[in-house]
C-alpha cells in the first residue's frame, strides 16, 4: 500500500480504472496502480476491505458478466474462505477500481463526485 497517496487496484484495461487514474493524474494526485490479475490481492486485505465496505456483496460485483456466468452453486458463498476462493479464481469479480486512501479507508468504483467528496473531506 502507498502511504503517501492513493493506492488503486483494478485491471489495466478496465475503462473505469483508466478514468479514475486519468482523473487523479489530471489533478496531480499521487496514485499507485496495481493490476490484480498480475499481482493478486492479499487474502487478509480482501477480508479487511470487505468488512470495511459492509460485506463481500459490496466488494464483489454481482452484476458483472463474470458473476452471471458462474454456476449457480458458486453464487452463494457463505464464508470468507469461499469468497476468497472465488476471487482467486475470478479476480475480475472485485469491483473496480478499489481505492485505498491515505487514511487507510477503502472505496470501490469511480465517480468524479465521490472522489471530489473524498478529497475535500
Amino acid at each position: 500500500m502507498n502511504n503517501n497517496g492513493i493506492a488503486l487496484y483494478g485491471l489495466a484495461k478496465c475503462s473505469t480504472c483508466l478514468k479514475a487514474r486519468q482523473w487523479l493524474n489530471d489533478r496531480d494526485m499521487e496514485a499507485s496502480f496495481t493490476d490484480y490479475r498480475e499481482q493478486p490481492l492479499p487474502a487478509d486485505s480482501l477480508v479487511q476491505w470487505s468488512r470495511e465496505l459492509g460485506g463481500w456483496e459490496k466488494l464483489v460485483n454481482r452484476a458483472s458478466m463474470t458473476w452471471r456466468n458462474l454456476p449457480e452453486a458458486r453464487k452463494s458463498p457463505s464464508s470468507d474462505t469461499q469468497w476468497l476462493a472465488l476471487i482467486e479464481e475470478f479476480p475480475a469479480l472485485v469491483r473496480r477500481p478499489l481505492a485505498v486512501w491515505p487514511d487507510g479507508s477503502v472505496t470501490v468504483g469511480f465517480s468524479e463526485k465521490k472522489y471530489l467528496e473524498r478529497l475535500d473531506g
